[in-house]
């Protein structure tokens, strides 16, 4: 079957309430047996057939009552306010998973989930620098997320790590971080901090990840 040519590459980041590591990684149960967090993306280059995506950023909050491929999740999006219509008409085709195949990370993630609270757009800030394992994003007046290095318990030392999966529609290689969040809202309220957090450079195409590529440079 032939799609629309499209393509988001750029850094992304995300968290949620699981230990460091995150057991959904290796097929196993979230650590407090339900599923909240939150992740955000900077298209450096994007398109969706005739339309630039290039510096569009935009965000997502999640939550599932228990583990993820169980299903009963309830997610919101959101895109940052100076996206044209354009832009915003083939993201969001992109994000609901048109146009691909259904091994692809927004059509497995979107099969899990029961309900979509309505898309906010809004000024998102970013940053990632994967080299120092730091990074952020905040949604005004609804979320604010933090990437800090994890820390050795004993020295204090910065502890540094990657997951690399042989086997993933999300991402091929992660740095692993120290996740500190925060979301508002009577529908989805989250506070947690040193959690799991992961940031990696990604592109994604109609057929799933296109390259992954965990860059040794700031992407401020």
């Amino acid at each position: 079957m032939s799609y629309v040519d499209w393509m988001i590459r750029g850094p992304k980041i995300g968290g949620c309430n699981c230990d460091y590591g995150c057991p959904c990684e290796f097929n196993a149960k979230p650590t407090h047996g339900q599923c909240e967090g939150m992740e955000a993306m900077r298209i450096e280059e994007g398109y969706f057939g005739d339309v630039r995506l290039d510096g569009v950023i935009f965000a997502a909050r999640f939550r599932w009552p228990g583990a993820v491929h169980e299903g009963g999740g309830i997610a919101q999006a959101f895109v940052h306010k100076d996206a044209s219509e354009a832009q915003v008409e083939a993201l969001f085709k992109i994000l609901s998973g048109e146009e691909q195949e259904p091994t692809t990370i927004f059509n497995i993630y979107g099969a899990t989930m029961d309900a979509e609270l309505d898309p906010i757009f809004t000024d998102i800030e970013f940053e990632c620098d994967i080299e120092n394992a730091t990074g952020s994003f905040r949604v005004a007046d609804v979320m604010d997320f933090k990437l800090s290095p994890i820390k050795n318990p004993v020295t204090g030392n910065d502890h540094r790590a990657q997951i690399k999966l042989f086997t993933s529609f999300e991402f091929q290689v992660a740095e692993m971080a120290s996740a500190k969040f925060t979301a508002l809202g009577p529908d989805m309220e989250m506070s947690e901090e040193r959690v799991y957090g992961a940031m990696m450079d990604v592109a994604y195409g109609p057929y799933g990840i296109i390259e992954d590529r965990l860059v040794t440079k700031s992407a401020a």
